[in-house]
């Protein structure tokens, strides 16, 4: 499965079929590959998470009572997400961290 942020800002209003076609008709993705794709709001405080199952879809809600979310806004990009940038993402912070520790190479420490 693979995480793909809608960027920019969705109307919150659009429910599942309204959703779907934005996938399909402005980014032309397969609404049925094994994704999960995100969309936000104006506000940056709630955003929507739609998911096929086989045998439906599955549409999630979140609204953050306190905080807003740092989306990115760039309304023609649909990005895929690692789990650690949703995570970044859920907790507030930008999906682009400028640093982060990164893993250690093998050397012999004399």
């Amino acid at each position: 499965m693979y995480l793909s942020i809608v960027c920019g800002k969705t109307d919150m209003r659009r429910q599942i079929d309204g959703l779907a076609a934005t996938i399909v008709e402005e980014y032309d993705m397969n609404i049925y590959d094994d994704a999960v794709f995100l969309f936000c709001g104006g506000r940056r405080d709630r955003f929507k998470a739609l998911y096929w199952e086989r045998d439906g879809f599955i549409l999630l809600y979140k609204r953050l009572e306190n905080g807003r979310l740092k989306w990115p806004r760039d309304q023609q990009e649909i990005k895929q997400l690692t789990s650690q940038q949703l995570r970044w993402l859920l907790e507030g912070l930008s999906i682009d961290q400028k640093v982060t520790i990164q893993p250690a190479t093998e050397e012999i420490v004399t």
